[in-house]
């Protein structure tokens, strides 16, 4: 085909599903499962599971997981290089969008220069991750998180089933590879994010025109085909293996869940490819979690794929740890009964109470895409903000991965290391209050508690609620029970523990002994006139 020929789409009928995550049995989703992927060329581990809602409903998270509680994760690939913020391979096909504007301006036209040609300048060449893990251990992170790959559709290893990956273009450096050297090498548990699902329909932008201009009506390199790569630097590599648009356009192609109504659903080639991928990606590189940023499972709930993987998992983890399942599967938008059989996780929120199940919060400190306009205008979460976060979330029995966006050359600047190394000083501090800890009776009181805000448990709430020193959370260890105070309070001050009734000993983490006296409104510490920390203080109240 010549460039300006558009594709030939594959008709897929739409199907009479309901909503995504409408069904309310486990039965009812996998009856819901019309495309079961092929497992001949990966298959999956034999083992205890098998890939249905009912056989992995017993799931336990392993202690490792819920004792480590702070990860750190490098939200890192090619839509870093341009360094312009989130979803850049996709809104830079968006007209009138700024990262539109300024990959035209700073490159070519969408036409002549597309995400393909942003992948080719991306070189990674300052990029250490031992010394990236080994500050992130030092500041009190207790596992590694690692992108595989993002909707981008760019794998981050040597894949086997994606030519376009980081070993064969761009940095030409197996990232995962490097990523997982040093975390077997500091005794770091290693996380792999997989979010590769949605390019199906993520990137139908690319396949779009200008609609007004110089360039009007004229393809976006979204719709190019191996055959246009003749005297080209791609020759010999098929586009649409990156952009995947070889189907009909969707009606709304900014629908995240597979609504049948809504958007084109993926065809079975599809489905086997992703699920190849991925099965390459774990059996390769052994992670302790697998997140998935999808609505419970990847191609949910038409394909079976996300069940197939899981399984896989759970049963490879039990056959190397003599039976005992250490690995942890991540969804996202999850019911109870999904809850389970992997575990939950909140995008840049936090539930309202404690949570009978562990689960993870994840959030950035920026853009979840380096975005060198925060560096410019000090827009990162201040560290303050992150401990107040960790706090909150492992009261109700929670973890925090905190992503720390990664520069182009696979550098941090130089806020966001002030701002690691100011959480890692509160940890090194207060470290005995958060690992290992589990909920208390109640997770805490104070205004938050007594007059708090509605939040959507499912995520997208942080911000809502600002604390005050008068925010009090707690947790246990053994007998023993932290009240951690989410601001600073005036030095000298006294703190009223309304919830403690009896206390034998009170100390104040990075002081010592404080003293203490019960009252009719409950236990009542006096501060020192030097407090340790103007971030959040830490009772030990024995």
């Amino acid at each position: 085909m010549t460039r300006t020929t558009m594709l030939t789409f594959l008709l897929a009928l739409p199907l009479a599903l309901p909503a995504q995550n409408s069904y309310d049995s486990p039965q009812e989703a996998e009856k819901a499962i019309t495309v079961r992927v092929d497992t001949s060329r990966e298959p999956i581990q034999k083992g205890k599971y098998k890939p249905t809602w009912e056989s992995l409903s017993d799931y336990e998270c392993p202690a490792w997981f819920r004792d480590a509680k702070f990860g750190i994760w490098a939200h890192w690939g090619p839509q870093c290089q341009p360094e312009y913020g989130d979803w850049f391979a996709r809104r830079m096909y968006e007209q009138g969008s700024d990262a539109y504007t300024f990959s035209k301006e700073a490159r070519n036209p969408q036409k002549d220069f597309g995400f393909k040609d942003w992948i080719r300048e991306w070189k990674a060449e300052r990029w250490d991750p031992e010394r990236l893990v080994k500050l992130y251990q030092d500041c009190g992170a207790r596992y590694f998180f690692a992108l595989a790959n993002h909707h981008d559709n760019f794998d981050l290893w040597d894949s086997k089933y994606q030519p376009w990956n980081a070993v064969s273009l761009g940095p030409q450096k197996n990232i995962i590879a490097g990523w997982a050297a040093a975390c077997r090498k500091l005794g770091m548990p290693l996380g792999l994010s997989v979010h590769a699902a949605h390019a199906w329909t993520w990137y139908e932008t690319a396949r779009g025109a200008d609609t007004s201009g110089t360039f009007k009506g004229q393809p976006y390199d979204g719709c190019l085909t191996k055959a246009d790569g003749k005297g080209t630097w791609w020759g010999g590599l098929d586009p649409q293996d990156l952009y995947e648009q070889r189907h009909t356009r969707s009606k709304n192609n900014g629908e995240w869940d597979w609504n049948p109504t809504q958007v084109t659903l993926p065809d079975q080639a599809y489905c086997d490819r992703f699920y190849n991928r991925t099965m390459d990606l774990i059996n390769k590189y052994d992670p302790s979690v697998v997140y998935f940023d999808d609505t419970v499972l990847p191609l949910y709930p038409f394909s079976d794929v996300g069940l197939q993987l899981t399984a896989h998992l759970y049963n490879k983890s039990m056959a190397r740890n003599g039976g005992r399942n250490e690995v942890v599967v991540t969804g996202k938008v999850l019911k109870e009964w999904h809850k389970k059989a992997l575990m939950w996780d909140v995008e840049r929120g936090t539930p309202d109470r404690i949570q009978p199940q562990a689960w993870q919060t994840c959030t950035c400190i920026g853009s979840w895409h380096y975005d060198k306009r925060r560096f410019f205008d000090g827009t990162y979460k201040t560290a303050q903000a992150v401990i107040q976060t960790l706090v909150d979330v492992v009261s109700k029995n929670g973890n925090l991965l905190l992503s720390v966006p990664v520069k182009g050359d696979g550098t941090i600047d130089s806020l966001e290391y002030k701002v690691v190394c100011e959480v890692g000083t509160w940890l090194k501090a207060n470290g005995e209050s958060i690992y290992g800890t589990r909920p208390w009776v109640i997770f805490g009181e104070g205004p938050a508690v007594d007059s708090p805000q509605p939040l959507k448990d499912q995520g997208f709430n942080e911000g809502k609620v600002t604390f005050t020193s008068a925010d009090i959370r707690y947790v246990r260890k053994g007998k023993t029970l932290y009240a951690t105070t989410l601001c600073a309070p005036q030095p000298g001050s006294m703190v009223t523990l309304k919830a403690i009734k009896k206390a034998r000993r009170v100390s104040l983490l990075g002081h010592g002994k404080v003293a203490f006296r019960q009252t009719k409104h409950g236990l009542s510490v006096t501060l020192p006139a030097t407090l340790p920390n103007q971030i959040a203080l830490v009772m030990k109240i024995e």
